[in-house]
């Protein structure tokens, strides 16, 4: 970033959200490693004073409690956040199908799935039309294209199988099999999340929804786990910037740093 804009101020976030100089983050580079969700967590406490803000990006989910309009998450970094609730590895289209389920309901038995980079969860939501192909914005896991024939092919291969050995309705099934163990993977957190601030929180908080999976993965498992009110970023800032919500929070942070007061999008 110095060599790129060497007479421009630059900014890195902190996990506490805090807006750092550059040699501030090198003295201690811990504490901005990983460090984007705070964004995402500031952003939505300007709009929501108290709640729940899940964020279902590509590749992880983060669950941030906010109260009275600060950012409350417990843990700062992905070790602390793993350990506690705040981080679900799992996320719209990079996860190895093989870490979501180790078996899959088939032909009237039980498969084991293969421990192998055969299938992403991206290739389930394709299937389920949860996404589409320009969504499915990474490289798949054998390198071909992102057409639904191609992703039931890569599926299929979760199990030994392919597309001759199972027809259409078998991998559809098995997504949707799949698909309802990613939903509980991200309710298991947030119920880890809940039970921790239940006593802090106001009865009846809303759940703030974003990212690429923020209504199919997000919204569901926030309705799995009984929370009531869901609210849709994108509804709030826009589709696009609820995509890329971590991106636009600190961009908003920078922007209020530099104004010297609240900034919205």
């Amino acid at each position: 970033m110095e060599q790129v804009f060497p007479n421009t101020p630059v900014f890195v976030l902190d996990a506490e959200s805090n807006l750092k100089s550059i040699e501030e983050a090198r003295q201690e580079p811990l504490k901005v490693a990983a460090a984007n969700w705070p964004a995402t967590g500031w952003m939505g406490s300007q709009l929501i004073k108290d709640c729940f803000i899940i964020d279902v990006g590509s590749t992880t989910t983060s669950i941030i409690p906010v109260i009275n309009g600060k950012v409350v998450a417990a843990g700062k970094t992905d070790l602390e956040k793993l350990l506690n609730g705040e981080l679900v590895y799992t996320g719209a289209l990079r996860t190895n199908v093989a870490t979501i389920v180790n078996s899959i309901p088939v032909k009237g038995g039980i498969a084991r799935v293969s421990s192998e980079l055969f299938a992403l969860s991206g290739d389930v939501h394709l299937i389920l039309d949860n996404i589409n192909e320009k969504d499915y914005s990474v490289e798949t896991a054998d390198g071909r294209g992102t057409t639904k024939i191609e992703a039931m092919a890569r599926l299929a291969r979760v199990i030994c199988a392919d597309i001759e050995m199972l027809n259409e309705e078998e991998i559809v099934e098995m997504a949707d099999y799949i698909y309802e163990a990613q939903i509980k993977q991200i309710a298991d957190g947030l119920r880890q999340v809940n039970s921790r601030m239940k006593s802090c929180m106001k009865e009846n908080v809303p759940v703030v929804v974003t990212g690429l999976g923020r209504n199919f993965l997000a919204g569901k498992a926030a309705q799995k786990t009984g929370f009531k009110e869901i609210i849709d970023l994108g509804e709030l800032v826009g589709v696009d910037a609820a995509v890329v919500s971590t991106s636009v929070g600190i961009a908003l942070m920078v922007a209020n740093k530099l104004e010297g007061k609240i900034v919205r999008w």
